[in-house]
């Protein structure tokens, strides 16, 4: 693939395609697709042509919607495969034809029709997969050989180049076989599938694969190009980085051509070729979901281009040294940078695991790297996935749980993953401390939301803010012996999580504490409307973009500098035989309470300029006032916090704008 930055050419590599099948009346999600690879700049899509659908009412006019849309922004491989059951010698698709002509019969009915949209043509899929050519009824390969021969001769006539549909797995004797009977001389590419860390049972690289082919190839006298023809990871297991890094090792590989399989995950409705989710791998290959949002390959892809994944799997890369370390989850997010900066700066070892899941939180990894060097190991890993967890905390001498889903907007609209990634997330690491002989001590990060919307707090309005009219509330915040009222799937599930950690402490004896914290804020915070208002409030201002403020805008919050949360994170290791066990209240307190509208105030006097308001309704579950009382906090490790918020907000002011100074790291064009 081949790609510039600037005028510093990245090195050479295969024109990379992308390949997406789809079903008679997907037009919606076909635009969707298109518009995906239009962002990622692919221009090559390899698509499926069912000759058994074919027969089907509707189908013939599906297909004269689709490919013609398809060629207008793209460059099509079809893949003309299935075996109508009725003309086949047993009653299913991948049965051979009972005469081998049909098939070539039925591609000079697509070349007649579309041959406009395409220049090449791939005849067959996996023909040594039984799943897709079942062998058995044709153990001599004549009927394949014929069928397919008679239309790639046919292909040829009509001025198409021909694709030897792709083997699955990759077979040297088979491909000798197709040798031996003279089929090899009608083909310009052979295609070749490789699926490593998802099926390939014994893999030993691209490479090496690719030359046993091309030996073949030149014993047999064929001038053929190699293609691979799909090649894909599933992130079954919440793996994304295996699938970063599955794209990146494919990159290397010596050929001309690759696609990478697929768009977007199998819808869960649907079948896969091994029936109904028997196989539950097959149902999560896409760079995007089903609903058609992005992964973590698929939106640093978009982002900054191809080079930016290489960068990242090279962070991946594992130190030799078993020196014992801290372990961040979440560790790239905002808090964690400055966690994991403090820890490194002191002189300790961290071990940052991290989805990389919230867009520019890969600067912040990067940033880390550049300053701390090899004592920074990088695991990008979910907390869902078992194996990376595993790995994370072996050798791990203290742990920070971070890493969550952290916006009560994103709960709301997809709560299943939600719940995965803060209670099952959380249990999964509690379970593999639980297991070691000496589980180092766990301080986790709960929220203020697993109190609820505190309906039972009586209020007042007082200027632009909201006020407790109980006079001690307002003096002191609202303490621990607030009772737990989980709202939202973003409160039941951090407050799921919030009490597991408290009750593997007192049942299992852990060295655990709690830490339900208010509103955090500070430099490498990349906010979003859903999560990290503060952040967000000034990248707006910055932009010289409105500010949407939901409800009246007088809600108030304690803020926390995140070097305060630092102080408060570390305090908690050094006093653990105080804490342990124990839920505290974390934010700024009475002496940083501030309410939206006078944030706004502030960002005003910073920015020589009012941002322009929009309102809103108030959103679900939302707090009207919220300030933690810290006093016990304070009494069991003498904590307080130190910044002001009028000084923690130039300071965030000042690092954000130089940030939006900074040339962004972008490569065009993934792909010619």
């Amino acid at each position: 693939m081949s790609q510039t930055n600037g005028s510093k050419p990245t090195p050479p590599g295969p024109v990379v395609g992308v390949l997406e099948w789809f079903e008679p009346g997907e037009r919606e999600r076909a635009e969707r697709v298109l518009d995906g690879l239009r962002r990622l700049g692919v221009v090559h899509l390899r698509t499926g042509i069912s000759w058994a659908e074919w027969h089907r009412e509707g189908v013939p006019e599906w297909y004269d919607w689709l490919l013609p849309r398809l060629a207008r922004e793209v460059r099509v491989l079809p893949c003309v495969t299935y075996t109508p059951p009725s003309l086949a010698v047993a009653h299913r698709s991948s049965a051979p034809p009972r005469r081998p002509r049909d098939y070539a019969d039925f591609v000079d009915r697509l070349i007649d029709r579309y041959g406009g949209c395409f220049e090449e043509l791939e005849l067959w899929n996996e023909p040594n997969s039984r799943g897709e050519w079942d062998y058995t009824l044709d153990p001599a390969w004549t009927v394949f050989c014929e069928m397919v021969g008679a239309a790639a001769n046919w292909a040829r006539e009509c001025g198409k180049r021909t694709v030897l549909g792709g083997m699955s797995p990759i077979d040297p004797g088979w491909l000798d076989l197709m040798g031996e009977r003279g089929l090899l001389d009608l083909f310009d590419v052979v295609g070749i599938h490789g699926f490593p860390g998802t099926w390939e049972a014994a893999w030993d690289g691209w490479a090496a694969n690719v030359e046993r082919v091309r030996a073949v190839l030149a014993r047999r006298g064929s001038s053929a190009e190699v293609w691979i023809t799909e090649a894909g990871f599933s992130t079954w297991r919440h793996d994304d980085a295996g699938q970063l890094q599955a794209l990146v090792e494919l990159l290397e590989a010596p050929v001309s051509r690759v696609y990478w399989y697929a768009a977007e995950d199998l819808d869960p409705s649907r079948p896969a070729i091994d029936r109904f989710h028997e196989d539950e791998r097959e149902y999560h290959f896409g760079l995007r979901r089903s609903d058609g949002s992005p992964k973590l390959l698929a939106r640093l892809w978009e982002a900054e281009g191809v080079e930016a994944l290489q960068d990242l799997v090279s962070l991946r890369r594992r130190p030799r040294s078993r020196e014992a370390h801290a372990l961040v989850t979440g560790g790239a997010g905002f808090v964690g940078t400055n966690l994991a900066h403090r820890l490194l700066c002191e002189g300790r070892s961290v071990c940052v695991l991290d989805n990389l899941s919230r867009p520019g939180v890969e600067r912040n990894l990067r940033w880390l790297r550049e300053r701390h060097g090899p004592r920074l190991r990088v695991e990008i890993a979910d907390v869902r996935d078992p194996f990376g967890l595993r790995r994370a905390v072996g050798g791990a001498h203290s742990v920070f749980h971070l890493a969550a889903q952290v916006a009560v907007t994103t709960s709301l609209g997809n709560p299943a993953d939600d719940f995965t990634v803060n209670l099952e997330g959380t249990f999964r690491l509690l379970e593999e401390l639980r297991r070691l002989d000496e589980p180092p001590p766990l301080v986790f990060t709960s929220t203020n939301k697993v109190y609820g919307g505190l309906p039972q707090l009586e209020l007042r309005r007082q200027g632009d803010r909201w006020e407790p009219v109980d006079a001690r509330v307002r003096l002191r915040g609202l303490d621990e012996f607030l009772p737990l009222s989980f709202c939202t799937p973003y409160g039941c599930s951090k407050g799921g999580a919030d009490q597991y950690v408290l009750d593997y402490a007192k049942s299992f004896g852990l060295d655990a504490v709690v830490f339900r914290m208010s509103c955090i804020y500070g430099r490498h915070q990349h906010g979003t409307e859903d999560q990290g208002w503060v952040a967000h409030f000034l990248l707006r201002a910055l932009a010289g973009e409105p500010i949407t403020l939901y409800g009246d805008g007088a809600q108030v919050r304690d803020v926390l500098y995140a070097d305060d949360l630092v102080d408060a994170l570390l305090a908690a290791l050094e006093e653990m035989g105080e804490v342990r066990g124990r839920a505290f209240n974390i934010g700024g307190g009475p002496a940083n309470a501030v309410s939206l509208l006078e944030v706004i105030d502030l960002i005003e006097s910073l920015h020589g300029e009012r941002p322009e308001l929009r309102g809103e309704a108030e959103r679900a579950g939302d707090q009207r006032y919220y300030v933690s009382d810290t006093a016990s906090y304070r009494a069991a490790t003498g904590w307080s916090p130190r910044t002001g918020v009028e000084d923690g907000l130039e300071s965030l002011y000042r690092w954000l704008r130089g940030q939006e100074a900074r040339p962004r790291r972008r490569v065009e064009a993934a792909a010619r």
